[in-house]
Protein backbone atom coordinates (compact mmCIF):
# COMPACT_ATOMS: atom_id res chain seq x y z
CA UNK A 1 0.00 0.00 0.00
CA UNK A 2 1.22 3.44 -0.69
CA UNK A 3 2.07 5.60 2.44
CA UNK A 4 0.57 8.54 0.35
CA UNK A 5 -2.63 7.11 -1.12
CA UNK A 6 -5.17 8.71 1.50
CA UNK A 7 -8.35 10.82 1.25
CA UNK A 8 -6.29 13.27 3.42
CA UNK A 9 -2.95 13.75 1.27
CA UNK A 10 -5.62 13.63 -2.12
CA UNK A 11 -7.75 16.72 -0.49
CA UNK A 12 -4.92 18.66 0.24
CA UNK A 13 -3.03 18.07 -3.41
CA UNK A 14 -6.36 18.95 -5.45
CA UNK A 15 -8.38 21.20 -2.83
CA UNK A 16 -7.16 24.56 -4.73
CA UNK A 17 -7.83 23.24 -8.11
CA UNK A 18 -11.17 21.95 -7.54
CA UNK A 19 -12.19 23.86 -4.67
CA UNK A 20 -12.95 20.81 -2.89
CA UNK A 21 -14.55 21.49 0.12
CA UNK A 22 -15.05 18.71 3.49
CA UNK A 23 -18.67 17.91 4.00
CA UNK A 24 -19.42 17.23 7.74
CA UNK A 25 -16.70 16.17 9.79
CA UNK A 26 -12.97 14.88 8.68
CA UNK A 27 -13.35 11.48 10.85
CA UNK A 28 -12.40 9.53 7.49
CA UNK A 29 -9.53 11.66 6.41
CA UNK A 30 -7.17 8.98 7.09
CA UNK A 31 -8.76 6.08 5.18
CA UNK A 32 -6.22 5.24 2.72
CA UNK A 33 -7.63 4.58 -1.29
CA UNK A 34 -6.81 0.79 -1.95
CA UNK A 35 -5.26 0.08 -5.32
CA UNK A 36 -7.46 -2.26 -7.10
CA UNK A 37 -4.88 -4.33 -9.03
CA UNK A 38 -3.78 -5.44 -5.46
CA UNK A 39 -6.90 -7.33 -4.80
CA UNK A 40 -8.87 -10.23 -6.72
CA UNK A 41 -11.09 -7.12 -7.71
CA UNK A 42 -12.63 -5.46 -10.20
CA UNK A 43 -13.23 -1.82 -8.64
CA UNK A 44 -12.20 0.77 -10.61
CA UNK A 45 -10.13 3.71 -9.31
CA UNK A 46 -12.61 6.94 -10.29
CA UNK A 47 -15.86 7.45 -11.90
CA UNK A 48 -19.40 8.36 -11.92
CA UNK A 49 -21.89 6.71 -9.98
CA UNK A 50 -21.26 2.72 -10.41
CA UNK A 51 -22.81 0.08 -8.42
CA UNK A 52 -22.15 -3.34 -10.34
CA UNK A 53 -17.96 -2.58 -10.03
CA UNK A 54 -17.95 0.22 -7.90
CA UNK A 55 -15.05 3.01 -8.09
CA UNK A 56 -12.93 3.53 -5.56
CA UNK A 57 -13.70 6.95 -5.19
CA UNK A 58 -17.41 7.78 -6.41
CA UNK A 59 -18.30 10.84 -8.16
CA UNK A 60 -22.08 12.65 -7.93
CA UNK A 61 -23.12 15.09 -10.72
CA UNK A 62 -26.66 16.57 -11.26
CA UNK A 63 -27.38 13.47 -13.32
CA UNK A 64 -26.97 10.98 -10.54
CA UNK A 65 -28.11 13.15 -7.24
CA UNK A 66 -31.88 13.76 -10.01
CA UNK A 67 -31.89 9.65 -10.72
CA UNK A 68 -31.59 9.37 -7.38
CA UNK A 69 -34.21 12.22 -6.23
CA UNK A 70 -37.13 9.94 -8.81
CA UNK A 71 -36.11 6.58 -6.89
CA UNK A 72 -38.76 5.67 -3.99
CA UNK A 73 -37.75 5.31 -0.71
CA UNK A 74 -37.00 1.44 -0.69
CA UNK A 75 -35.14 1.62 -3.71
CA UNK A 76 -33.30 4.90 -2.26
CA UNK A 77 -32.16 2.78 0.91
CA UNK A 78 -31.08 0.34 -1.43
CA UNK A 79 -29.24 2.22 -3.40
CA UNK A 80 -26.98 4.36 -0.58
CA UNK A 81 -26.87 0.96 1.83
CA UNK A 82 -25.11 -0.03 -1.61
CA UNK A 83 -23.08 3.08 -1.50
CA UNK A 84 -21.67 2.46 1.35
CA UNK A 85 -21.14 -0.94 1.66
CA UNK A 86 -17.31 -0.80 2.17
CA UNK A 87 -15.57 -0.57 -1.30
CA UNK A 88 -15.81 3.39 -1.91
CA UNK A 89 -13.00 4.86 -0.20
CA UNK A 90 -14.14 8.66 -0.71
CA UNK A 91 -17.69 10.00 -2.17
CA UNK A 92 -17.41 13.69 -4.14
CA UNK A 93 -20.24 15.62 -5.12
CA UNK A 94 -19.40 18.11 -8.14
CA UNK A 95 -21.67 19.88 -10.31
CA UNK A 96 -22.23 22.41 -7.43
CA UNK A 97 -25.14 19.45 -6.21
CA UNK A 98 -26.47 20.36 -2.62
CA UNK A 99 -25.45 17.09 -0.85
CA UNK A 100 -28.58 15.04 -0.18
CA UNK A 101 -28.86 14.90 4.10
CA UNK A 102 -28.97 10.76 3.39
CA UNK A 103 -25.82 10.46 2.11
CA UNK A 104 -24.45 12.93 4.29
CA UNK A 105 -26.19 11.24 7.38
CA UNK A 106 -24.32 7.90 6.13
CA UNK A 107 -20.90 9.28 5.29
CA UNK A 108 -21.25 10.37 9.03
CA UNK A 109 -21.92 6.81 10.66
CA UNK A 110 -19.45 5.12 8.32
CA UNK A 111 -16.77 7.32 8.45
CA UNK A 112 -16.46 7.55 4.54
CA UNK A 113 -15.31 10.46 3.52
CA UNK A 114 -17.48 13.09 1.42
CA UNK A 115 -15.90 15.77 -0.52
CA UNK A 116 -18.06 18.65 -2.13
CA UNK A 117 -17.20 20.82 -5.57
CA UNK A 118 -18.51 23.35 -8.06
CA UNK A 119 -16.84 21.69 -10.43
CA UNK A 120 -18.43 19.51 -13.57
CA UNK A 121 -18.23 15.71 -12.79
CA UNK A 122 -16.32 15.02 -15.80
CA UNK A 123 -13.55 17.69 -14.71
CA UNK A 124 -13.42 16.30 -11.29
CA UNK A 125 -13.17 12.32 -12.61
CA UNK A 126 -10.13 13.32 -14.78
CA UNK A 127 -8.01 15.16 -12.45
CA UNK A 128 -8.95 12.76 -9.94
CA UNK A 129 -8.29 9.64 -12.33
CA UNK A 130 -5.08 11.43 -13.17
CA UNK A 131 -3.60 12.04 -9.64
CA UNK A 132 -5.17 8.74 -8.77
CA UNK A 133 -3.82 6.34 -11.63
CA UNK A 134 0.02 8.34 -10.97
CA UNK A 135 -0.55 7.46 -7.55
CA UNK A 136 -0.34 3.69 -7.87
CA UNK A 137 1.30 3.91 -10.68
CA UNK A 138 4.57 1.77 -11.34
CA UNK A 139 7.57 3.95 -10.55
CA UNK A 140 11.56 4.10 -10.64
CA UNK A 141 14.17 6.34 -10.24
CA UNK A 142 17.34 6.57 -13.26
CA UNK A 143 20.27 8.87 -12.43
CA UNK A 144 20.92 11.26 -14.76
CA UNK A 145 19.46 14.90 -16.14
CA UNK A 146 15.56 15.12 -17.42
CA UNK A 147 14.84 17.94 -19.18
CA UNK A 148 12.53 19.37 -21.59
CA UNK A 149 14.68 20.37 -24.88
CA UNK A 150 11.91 21.95 -27.85
CA UNK A 151 9.27 20.39 -25.68
CA UNK A 152 10.52 16.86 -26.03
CA UNK A 153 11.35 14.94 -22.37
CA UNK A 154 14.88 14.34 -22.88
CA UNK A 155 17.24 12.06 -20.36
CA UNK A 156 20.91 12.59 -20.17
CA UNK A 157 22.75 9.48 -18.86
CA UNK A 158 26.23 8.72 -18.53
CA UNK A 159 29.28 7.99 -16.27
CA UNK A 160 29.97 10.33 -12.86
CA UNK A 161 31.95 13.66 -14.04
CA UNK A 162 30.91 13.28 -18.30
CA UNK A 163 29.78 16.15 -18.24
CA UNK A 164 25.42 15.84 -17.84
CA UNK A 165 24.82 18.81 -15.18
CA UNK A 166 27.42 20.61 -17.60
CA UNK A 167 25.10 20.07 -20.42
CA UNK A 168 22.10 20.30 -18.33
CA UNK A 169 23.03 24.11 -17.71
CA UNK A 170 23.74 25.22 -21.39
CA UNK A 171 20.65 23.70 -22.30
CA UNK A 172 19.03 26.03 -19.58
CA UNK A 173 20.64 28.89 -20.59
CA UNK A 174 19.69 28.45 -23.92
CA UNK A 175 16.47 28.62 -23.55
CA UNK A 176 15.46 25.08 -22.59
CA UNK A 177 13.64 23.77 -19.04
CA UNK A 178 14.88 21.46 -16.41
CA UNK A 179 12.27 18.98 -14.78
CA UNK A 180 15.18 16.86 -12.78
CA UNK A 181 19.05 16.30 -11.72
CA UNK A 182 20.26 13.52 -10.56
CA UNK A 183 17.90 10.97 -9.49
CA UNK A 184 14.51 11.74 -12.14
CA UNK A 185 11.44 9.37 -10.48
CA UNK A 186 9.86 7.72 -13.61
CA UNK A 187 5.78 6.47 -13.33
CA UNK A 188 4.19 4.51 -16.12
CA UNK A 189 0.85 6.39 -16.13
CA UNK A 190 -0.18 4.39 -19.57
CA UNK A 191 0.96 1.31 -20.94
CA UNK A 192 3.57 3.16 -23.78
CA UNK A 193 4.20 6.41 -21.35
CA UNK A 194 6.83 7.33 -18.45
CA UNK A 195 5.61 10.82 -16.99
CA UNK A 196 9.22 11.84 -15.05
CA UNK A 197 9.34 14.10 -12.13
CA UNK A 198 11.83 15.57 -9.69
CA UNK A 199 11.67 14.21 -6.04
CA UNK A 200 10.96 17.23 -3.86
CA UNK A 201 13.70 17.04 -2.35
CA UNK A 202 15.42 17.74 -5.42
CA UNK A 203 13.57 20.37 -6.69
CA UNK A 204 14.66 23.74 -8.55
CA UNK A 205 18.26 22.21 -7.95
CA UNK A 206 21.14 21.39 -10.36
CA UNK A 207 24.66 19.77 -9.27
CA UNK A 208 27.71 21.17 -11.46
CA UNK A 209 31.06 20.07 -10.03
CA UNK A 210 32.81 23.32 -9.57
CA UNK A 211 30.03 25.65 -8.73
CA UNK A 212 28.31 23.75 -6.18
CA UNK A 213 24.39 23.75 -5.89
CA UNK A 214 22.67 26.18 -7.97
CA UNK A 215 18.91 27.07 -7.66
CA UNK A 216 17.63 27.15 -11.41
CA UNK A 217 14.72 28.89 -10.99
CA UNK A 218 15.81 31.64 -8.78
CA UNK A 219 18.71 32.01 -11.52
CA UNK A 220 16.71 31.92 -14.77
CA UNK A 221 13.08 32.26 -13.24
CA UNK A 222 10.11 30.22 -13.52
CA UNK A 223 10.20 29.48 -17.32
CA UNK A 224 13.44 27.34 -16.94
CA UNK A 225 11.60 24.58 -14.83
CA UNK A 226 9.23 22.18 -15.92
CA UNK A 227 7.13 20.46 -13.42
CA UNK A 228 6.96 16.64 -15.17
CA UNK A 229 7.44 15.93 -18.34
CA UNK A 230 6.84 12.91 -20.66
CA UNK A 231 9.74 10.71 -21.63
CA UNK A 232 10.67 10.52 -25.20
CA UNK A 233 14.64 10.34 -25.60
CA UNK A 234 17.58 8.86 -23.86
CA UNK A 235 20.80 10.70 -24.90
CA UNK A 236 23.85 8.75 -23.57
CA UNK A 237 27.09 11.06 -23.29
CA UNK A 238 30.60 8.26 -23.61
CA UNK A 239 33.29 9.85 -23.25
CA UNK A 240 35.29 7.97 -26.41
CA UNK A 241 38.78 7.72 -27.78
CA UNK A 242 39.34 9.12 -31.86
CA UNK A 243 39.36 5.36 -32.72
CA UNK A 244 36.37 4.60 -31.11
CA UNK A 245 34.46 7.22 -32.39
CA UNK A 246 35.74 6.23 -36.17
CA UNK A 247 33.63 2.82 -35.44
CA UNK A 248 30.22 4.54 -35.00
CA UNK A 249 27.86 4.31 -37.82
CA UNK A 250 28.13 7.52 -40.01
CA UNK A 251 24.55 7.55 -41.51
CA UNK A 252 22.50 6.58 -38.61
CA UNK A 253 24.42 7.24 -35.75
CA UNK A 254 24.28 5.27 -32.51
CA UNK A 255 21.10 4.29 -31.58
CA UNK A 256 19.61 1.90 -29.58
CA UNK A 257 16.23 1.28 -27.07
CA UNK A 258 16.59 0.76 -23.74
CA UNK A 259 13.64 -1.04 -22.23
CA UNK A 260 12.20 0.84 -18.69
CA UNK A 261 8.94 -0.56 -16.53
CA UNK A 262 8.43 -2.37 -20.12
CA UNK A 263 8.77 0.53 -22.24
CA UNK A 264 10.86 1.07 -24.88
CA UNK A 265 12.72 4.24 -25.34
CA UNK A 266 14.72 5.53 -28.03
CA UNK A 267 18.69 5.89 -27.07
CA UNK A 268 21.34 7.78 -28.83
CA UNK A 269 25.09 7.64 -27.54
CA UNK A 270 26.85 11.08 -27.91
CA UNK A 271 30.31 10.71 -27.93
CA UNK A 272 32.03 13.22 -25.51
CA UNK A 273 35.38 14.47 -26.92
CA UNK A 274 37.00 18.15 -27.09
CA UNK A 275 35.64 20.47 -29.49
CA UNK A 276 32.20 18.93 -29.68
CA UNK A 277 29.60 21.53 -28.49
CA UNK A 278 27.40 19.21 -27.25
CA UNK A 279 24.44 21.49 -26.39
CA UNK A 280 23.84 22.13 -30.21
CA UNK A 281 24.31 17.95 -30.84
CA UNK A 282 21.59 17.55 -27.99
CA UNK A 283 19.45 20.36 -29.44
CA UNK A 284 20.25 18.92 -32.93
CA UNK A 285 18.89 14.82 -31.38
CA UNK A 286 15.64 16.10 -30.40
CA UNK A 287 14.58 17.97 -33.54
CA UNK A 288 15.74 14.86 -35.85
CA UNK A 289 13.88 12.56 -33.05
CA UNK A 290 10.88 14.96 -33.54
CA UNK A 291 11.20 14.45 -37.54
CA UNK A 292 11.54 10.78 -36.97
CA UNK A 293 8.57 10.52 -35.33
CA UNK A 294 6.44 12.66 -37.98
CA UNK A 295 7.99 9.74 -40.46
CA UNK A 296 11.21 12.01 -41.98
CA UNK A 297 14.61 9.90 -41.61
CA UNK A 298 17.09 12.14 -42.67
CA UNK A 299 19.75 9.10 -43.41
CA UNK A 300 16.98 7.18 -45.30
CA UNK A 301 16.36 10.04 -48.00
CA UNK A 302 20.08 10.42 -48.02
CA UNK A 303 20.60 7.17 -49.19
CA UNK A 304 17.86 7.72 -51.89
CA UNK A 305 19.33 10.48 -53.08
CA UNK A 306 22.59 8.83 -53.60
CA UNK A 307 20.90 5.62 -54.84
CA UNK A 308 19.26 7.82 -57.70
CA UNK A 309 22.55 9.78 -58.28
CA UNK A 310 24.37 6.25 -58.86
CA UNK A 311 21.45 5.12 -61.05
CA UNK A 312 22.13 8.19 -63.22
CA UNK A 313 25.89 8.15 -63.53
Amino acid sequence: MNIDATVGTLFESLKDKLKLQWVGSQLGESRAIKNPQSECSMAALVGHLNLIHPNRVQVLGSTEIDYLDHLGDNSRRDLINQLFNGTTDLIVIGDRQTVPEDIKQRSEASSTPLLSSPQSTLQLVNYLQYYVTNLFADKITLHGVFMEVFSLGLLITGDPSVGKSELALELVARGHRLVADDAPIFAKTSPDLLNGRCPEVLRDSLEVRGLGILNIRAMFGDSAIKQNRNLRLILKLVQMTEEQMHGIDRLQGSRTTQTILGIDIPEITLPVAPGRNLAVLAEAAARNHTLRQKGFDSAKLFMELQARFMDKS
